[in-house]
């Protein structure tokens, strides 16, 4: 028998605020439509569109110059001058930490240092380039992870966790943010040749929407007219391909309405939108004839050094994040040329990152794009001062240095340190996860608010741990 079930009697409270969310129903609506209208577009408004900080920010984009493989601490910033005078020598200290290849003593490094700047900063020589600008630079020489393994430290430094399952720093970026250009991804990731280790995980956005993946660019096979070469379409004009666009895009959202939930459905929406829209706004980002001789010949001619200038250019662009990953010789962790020999191996790195890395620096400075932009330079870990063979040393985890420049931190200063052999961080001990704080922090964004709902839980960039370093905050 058919039961009548009267209407329920509503409050005048309860009327008001169903009536309101009917309002604000109705002002969004209105909203999206004349954001729609000035587009021309029919398209939902972009999960990359730019979104407010949390509070003020320090800086609006991040350039990090990611150095994989672990570049040794003691024989580029951190100078332990102990290390000629115990030489060989297997000080308690050292021998209580000792890895699976530093059975040996104490080895000085090959290298001299000499002091720059006003700060008086002690650099290896093979850093000249940089070395002229440490007054713009804020070493951090406390710097300590949580493996000492190559692919687990990547995870820990890209993406705040040792497996390949959880949204890296850019991605977390872009979510929290958006960018500033839609034309272009909020996100970009190259390396000069070979793809660091674990690929997509370095700048992938795992369970985030598609959206805030980061495209990822080959430096060396990039030719800036043919880089979406297959999105082309010779014979509609922009208007036209508009259209096209705006018409698969409903019949997938259609789809997708149907289906109530599929994320590769609504990732391959965004994606196909956003390959429309790159494909006139890519080859001029990435076409670097377009620049003088003089910043040409500033940077100079390596591959890493055109990444520096592809970096400069994307920022100035509206882009959010850059990672530009060091490759050489088609090595995917480069800077692990370390273990057999410091000498020949960390120079020839070196010298095809150190003129680029300073030029961006500079070029940052006199374009009025440095305190708004933050560099961020280092690798996973570091390597012992104790020697594996003659010439190597091996993984650090324990102790090493990344710098930062621009975006709000101090320059000219050196926050922390190793001990007297640079082994280990002993004081003001900086983890990875109070890396990422501290960057969330200067990009406006409080690292324990910035989550993401999956799987029952609330996941953030910092896990449940890290602290902002405040005391390197301009």
């Amino acid at each position: 028998m058919f039961h009548y079930d009267p209407m329920p009697v509503l409050s005048r409270r309860d009327a008001l605020r169903k009536m309101g969310a009917g309002f604000g129903s109705m002002a969004l609506a209105s909203v999206v439509a004349q954001a729609e209208a000035a587009s021309g577009s029919a398209v939902s408004a972009s999960p990359l569109s730019p979104k407010l900080p949390h509070f003020a920010p320090k800086a609006k984009h991040v350039i990090q110059l990611f150095m994989p493989g672990g570049p040794s601490q003691v024989d580029t910033f951190d100078y332990k001058p102990q290390l000629a005078k115990f030489a060989g020598q297997r000080p308690a200290m050292v021998d209580r930490k000792s890895l699976r290849n530093t059975k040996m003593g104490l080895m000085p490094s090959p290298y001299s240092f000499k002091q720059y700047g006003q700060c008086g900063k002690h650099v290896s020589e093979i850093f000249p380039h940089v070395a002229e600008c440490v007054d713009d630079i804020c070493f951090i020489h406390s710097m300590h992870t949580d493996i000492p393994e190559h692919a687990g430290a990547m995870m820990m430094m890209n993406a705040g966790h040792l497996q390949p399952s959880r949204p890296s720093m850019g991605s977390w970026l872009v979510y929290g943010l958006g960018t500033e250009n839609q034309d272009l991804p909020g996100f970009v990731a190259m390396s000069p040749r070979a793809q660091p280790r674990n690929k997509l995980a370095n700048w992938g956005n795992a369970f985030l929407p598609g959206a805030y993946t980061g495209t990822y660019v080959n430096i060396h096979e990039m030719q800036p007219d043919r880089i979406l070469d297959d999105l082309k379409n010779g014979w509609l004009p922009k208007a036209g391909q508009r259209q096209q666009a705006d018409l698969l895009t409903r019949l997938n959202q259609i789809d997708l309405e149907r289906q109530r939930q599929d994320q590769q459905l609504e990732a391959s929406i965004q994606t196909m939108e956003m390959a429309f829209r790159m494909q006139f706004a890519v080859p001029d980002a990435f076409d670097t004839s377009q620049e003088s001789k003089q910043t040409l010949e500033m940077y100079g001619d390596s591959e890493y050094a055109k990444g520096c200038l592809l970096a400069r250019r994307l920022i100035e662009r509206g882009v959010r994040t850059v990672q530009l990953s060091h490759s050489i010789d088609g090595y995917d962790i480069a800077w692990d040329t370390g273990h057999g020999n410091i000498v020949d191996g960390h120079r020839k790195l070196a010298v095809a990152c150190d003129q680029g890395i300073a030029a961006l620096i500079k070029d940052l400075k006199q374009r009025g794009l440095f305190e708004e932009t933050l560099l961020i330079w280092g690798g996973e870990f570091g390597r012992a001062p104790t020697s594996e063979g003659q010439k190597g040393r091996d993984h650090d985890h324990y102790g090493f240095t990344t710098w930062m420049a621009g975006g709000g931190v101090k320059g000219g200063i050196s926050y922390g340190s190793t001990d007297e052999f640079g082994l280990t961080a002993i004081e003001d001990r900086v983890h990875v996860h109070d890396l990422h704080a501290t960057v969330l922090h200067l990009m406006g964004l409080d690292h324990e608010r910035l989550t993401y709902r999956y799987s029952g839980r609330d996941y953030r960039l910092t896990d449940v741990h890290g602290k902002v370093v405040k005391d390197i905050i301009a």
